[in-house]
C-alpha cells in the first residue's frame, strides 16, 4: 500500500527541505537547552551534555549554521557546548523567553532541521521507541511540544521519571522511520544517539 501524502508532508518538513539555518537552534530548547540574553543587545546559547561526541557533532552542527559553538565543561564537569553572545541569536531569547521563564513561542512550527537539533541535544534511543527528553525545569514546555510533533505526525507518548522521563516517546516502525527521515543523515560519530526504526541494525 502506497502513502504518497504521507511522502510529501516527509519531504517537506525533512532536514534536507532547506538549507540549515540559526533559527534551528529552537531544537536545543525543546529539550534542556538555556538561552540568555545580554540586555537587548545579544544573546547566547548553552546546553550541558552527558557524552563528548554529542557535544562534537552539536557544535559541529551549530557550525553548519553560521553560529560557532565551543566545548568546554560545566562547573560539574559535564560537557558544555556554548555559543557566544551573538545579535542573531535575540530572536530565539525574545521567543522562549518571553515570561518569566522558557516557553514554547505560540507560532513555534517544528521540522525536520529543529528536531535535527532536539535529537543531537538530547535524543535518546531505547530498545521500545526513541525518546526526545522535555526541560524538567520548563514543566509548560511540555504540552505544546507534544503538540507540535503530533502536528508533523509523530504523535509521542508522555513519559514520566521512571520511565527515563520527562521525554516523548516516539514507538512504532513506521514512525520512528518517519523521525529517522525528517531528522536526515547524523552526523559524523553521532550514529549512535540516532533514530532508528530498527534497534538491531545500530547494535551491527
Amino acid at each position: 500500500m502506497f502513502y504518497p501524502l504521507r511522502v510529501d508532508q516527509i519531504s517537506f518538513f525533512s532536514a534536507e527541505a532547506r538549507g540549515p539555518r540559526a533559527g534551528d537552534l529552537a531544537g536545543v530548547l525543546c529539550g534542556h537547552g538555556q538561552v540568555v540574553s545580554f540586555g537587548r543587545t545579544a544573546a547566547r546559547l548553552s546546553v550541558e551534555l552527558g557524552e563528548g561526541l554529542r557535544a562534537r557533532a552539536l557544535a559541529m552542527e551549530c557550525g553548519r549554521r553560521g553560529v560557532t559553538a565551543e566545548v568546554t565543561s560545566s562547573a560539574e564537569g559535564q560537557p558544555l557546548v556554548r555559543t557566544p553572545f551573538r545579535v542573531d541569536l535575540l530572536p530565539l531569547a525574545d521567543d522562549w523567553c518571553a515570561g518569566e521563564g522558557k516557553e514554547v513561542p505560540g507560532r513555534f512550527l517544528l521540522d525536520g532541521p529543529t528536531l535535527r537539533m532536539w535529537v543531537l541535544a538530547c535524543g535518546i534511543p531505547t530498545e521500545r521507541g526513541y525518546l526526545l527528553p522535555l526541560d524538567p525545569e520548563a514543566p509548560d514546555t511540555h504540552d505544546p511540544l507534544s503538540a507540535a510533533l503530533g502536528t508533523i505526525g509523530l504523535p509521542a507518548q508522555r513519559v514520566g521519571p521512571k520511565a527515563g522521563g520527562p521525554a516523548l516517546r516516539v514507538t512504532g516502525r513506521r514512525r520512528l522511520a518517519t523521525l529517522e527521515e525528517l531528522v536526515g543523515r547524523p552526523p559524523a560519530g553521532a550514529e549512535p544517539l540516532w533514530p532508528t526504526p530498527n534497534p538491531l541494525r545500530r547494535a551491527g
